[in-house]
């Protein structure tokens, strides 16, 4: 194992004190030559700060946690992203922690972090309970959550309001001449499940413009929020509408649901959007290349990354500012997939060509005015 350099070597190469060398290392500032002496002498001997000893110096792990449900999940691996791009700069380094759907998975993670291990947490939870909630509180290190907290839970948060995102949704379905269309749920007792069926049933109530313009809405659970229970759930689409006028429009509560959706409809003979429109939730890398490519609701889980990281390094900056609650408002994008019914379906995807690799996804985007945070 090749010997570490010294900041000693690193002061005697640069001509400088060891002070004037650990000033410039972290950042700290110097005269112009000397952190240009101090930076060449580095390079130059290939000079590898020792994190630990760093972290020993501060009193801090220099490490941030951030946990979600399931990182396989395409929208936490852009949240993860965004996280790490709020954390540029800051000299700390992202643990991922892939937690499990089980609330108390959570609370034992959050407990564990009095032994050391991670100076903040970032937290995105599918399900919220009282006790994790109350864990999050009382955490030994600062907490942010990606979601909704609660209304008395003193916890910095970045919010979204999917709801209403929802309700985007059904009126563009409705304004493009759908007239039956089925909600496809994840479980209903998640957070996501739970206000996305919320959006629903508000957009399709009793005085909404899509009541008054004769449309029937169906609910049907899917078992999970993934490609193969959006698959199960078109046979269960199609036998809660088999009765009256048949279902020509399908919302999802995520993209992985839609996608699953629009393969397995696609697969019994209908078109899409044709037959079959189909609309999802989040804004996945997927939406955009599946064919015909997926109208969906972006929830910007990028920028929530992004934000949550910044509040997380603010809060362990100043542990007792006023708590702190950002809101990323959701944002409609529209392709091909909810095609008005004249339009031509998309039932295959064409040989790309220079002449039509301009034409293979159109899409327009609208941004959703926000009627609450969630």
């Amino acid at each position: 194992m090749p010997r570490r350099t010294t900041v000693t070597e690193v002061a005697e190469r640069a001509g400088v004190s060891i002070a004037s060398v650990s000033r410039v290392l972290n950042g700290l500032g110097a005269r112009p030559d000397t952190e240009e002496r101090v930076r060449r002498a580095a390079l130059e001997l290939g000079y590898v700060p020792d994190a630990a000893a760093k972290a020993l110096k501060l009193g801090r792990s220099l490490q941030l946690a951030f946990a979600v449900d399931d990182i396989a999940n395409p929208v936490y691996a852009q949240m993860m992203h965004g996280v790490e791009s709020g954390l540029l700069g800051s000299g700390s380094r992202l643990l991922v922690s892939s937690t499990g759907r089980r609330p108390d998975d959570l609370v034992e993670l959050v407990q564990g972090l009095s032994r050391g291990a991670a100076d903040g947490l970032i937290i995105s939870p599918l399900r919220r309970s009282p006790q994790l909630i109350d864990a999050l509180v009382k955490a030994p290190v600062p907490v942010v959550v990606i979601g909704d907290a609660g209304p008395d839970a003193a916890l910095d948060t970045v919010r979204t309001d999917s709801a209403r995102g929802v309700e985007a949704a059904v009126a563009h379905l409705v304004a493009t001449g759908r007239r039956r269309i089925a909600f496809v749920n994840g479980p209903a007792d998640t957070v996501p499940g739970r206000s996305r069926l919320e959006g629903f049933t508000l957009a399709t109530a009793a005085g909404s413009d899509a009541e008054r313009a004769g449309i029937r809405a169906d609910v049907v659970e899917a078992r999970d929020f993934t490609v193969a229970a959006g698959e199960v759930a078109w046979s269960r689409v199609v036998a809660a509408t088999d009765v009256g006028t048949p279902v020509d429009a399908v919302v999802a509560a995520n993209d992985l649901i839609a996608l699953g959706l629009a393969r397995a409809a696609l697969t019994a003979g209908r078109s899409v959007p044709g037959d079959l429109a189909v609309v999802g939730v989040d804004d996945i890398e997927m939406a955009a290349i599946f064919r015909p490519s997926l109208t969906t609701v972006s929830l910007e889980a990028h920028e929530r990354g992004r934000l949550a990281a910044e509040l997380l390094l603010r809060r362990l900056e100043n542990p007792q500012a006023p708590v702190v609650g950002e809101f990323v408002a959701p944002r409609l994008v529209v392709r091909e997939s909810s095609g008005a019914p004249t339009e031509a379906a998309i039932e295959a995807a064409p040989t790309p060509t220079a002449e039509n690799a301009h034409q293979r996804t159109r899409q327009r985007t609208r941004p959703v005015t926000p009627r609450g945070q969630r």
